[in-house]
């Protein structure tokens, strides 16, 4: 008999945003979902936000105000790679594609493709960023 150890290394956490259970305690999530959840808190934690932990999150904010080109998706890249790798010891980042997309001007999709350390299982996940453009127009 095989037993999957998969869900032990990779833990159960809170449900992202925190709910109840359908029993009233506290929504759990395990497996990928909570790898997913814990990644996207990761990128939407601005640094300092939490008093215990003032370096914990990634600096997406800092990109809000700049124009979606390919500079800006590059420098994007690296800091979210760096953020994710550096607050996520359960995955080993592979790389972090930023694109922009053809449909909105004003959004870059990041593609974030991790491998979950104890099984070599290959993921990506999908965030889109919004950038506010400065060129007086309603975006």
């Amino acid at each position: 008999m095989t037993v999957d150890t998969t869900h032990d290394f990779v833990g159960t956490g809170w449900a992202f945003p925190p709910a109840a259970s359908s029993g009233g305690g506290i929504a759990l999530v395990t497996h990928t979902t909570e790898l997913e959840q814990a990644i996207k808190i990761i990128v939407m934690t601005y640094p300092g936000e939490r008093p215990m932990r003032p370096r914990f999150g990634c600096r997406l904010r800092d990109f809000v105000f700049r124009p979606a080109d390919n500079s800006t998706a590059n420098e994007l890249a690296i800091e979210v790679k760096s953020a994710v790798q550096q607050w996520e010891p359960r995955v080993d980042v592979e790389q972090v594609i930023v694109t922009p997309d053809p449909d909105q001007r004003n959004r870059l999709n990041l593609e974030i493709v991790y491998v979950i350390k104890h099984t070599n299982d290959q993921r990506n996940l999908v965030f889109p960023f919004y950038t506010i453009p400065d060129d007086g127009s309603d975006y």
